[in-house]
Parts: structure tokens; C-alpha cells; sequence
């Protein structure tokens, strides 16, 4: 009787870890919009592609760092997998060297880190 009670026991324990799991329950928030990895990799390449844009028309070194900011809180929304989330760490890189050579002066080399990360982020299609 005392092995059926902690039979019993271990039993409702587990049912009941499994019944209130938070990756069961989970979903997204009433006004957050979610998109699917190609989507959202797409979207993140246009932003750099408008980032590129903005810096060949001479715009302010500010406002470019402001859209490469945009690009690298967008690119957030990408979420696939392990291998993904390694490799878009190794674009933020990218970019957050374009910013430090935006607030350098050194607009060139900003401007071929932006292609390099933009490059990069497509690339990401083939690990999807």
C-alpha cells in the first residue's frame, strides 16, 4: 500500500507539471504581430536595404544609426533556431561596427559593412 500511495503521488505530480506547462500555454501577446523566419528575415533586409539607401544619399550619420538601431531591434523577431540565433549574433556584430564607424566618420567602411551584414542576414534563408 505505501509503494501504491507514492506511485500515486509521483503520478499526480507529474500530470500536473505537465497540465500547467508554460510552453503549452504559451502564445503571443494580444497586440504583437508574429512572423514566420523567412518574413522576418526578409523585413530585416529591407530595413537595411533602406539604411544603405540613406547613407548613399549623404543623409545625416545620426539618422543612419537610428534606421541601423531599427534594423538590429527587427531583427529580433527572427527566431528559428539555435544555429539562427548564432548566426544573427555574428550579423548584429556586423552592424553595431557599422555604427561605430558612423560615429567614426568613416562612411565608406560603414556603408560595406551594412552589404556585408545585409548579405549576411539573406544568407540566413539557406540555414532556415
Amino acid at each position: 500500500m505505501k509503494t501504491l500511495k507514492k506511485i500515486a503521488l509521483a503520478l499526480c505530480i507529474a500530470a500536473s507539471l505537465g497540465a500547467v506547462s508554460t510552453s503549452a500555454l504559451a502564445e503571443a501577446d494580444a497586440g504583437r504581430i508574429t512572423y514566420a523566419p523567412a518574413d522576418a528575415i526578409d523585413m530585416v533586409a529591407a530595413k537595411v536595404g533602406v539604411a544603405i539607401a540613406a547613407l548613399e544619399k549623404g543623409e545625416d550619420p545620426e539618422k543612419v544609426s537610428g534606421l541601423i538601431k531599427d534594423v538590429l531591434s527587427a531583427s529580433k523577431e527572427i527566431n528559428a533556431s539555435d544555429k539562427v540565433f548564432a548566426a544573427r549574433d555574428k550579423v548584429h556584430s556586423k552592424l553595431k561596427a557599422a555604427r561605430k564607424d558612423l560615429a567614426e566618420g568613416k562612411t565608406q567602411q560603414a556603408e560595406q559593412a551594412l552589404r556585408d551584414a545585409q548579405k549576411a542576414f539573406l544568407a540566413l534563408k539557406d540555414i532556415l
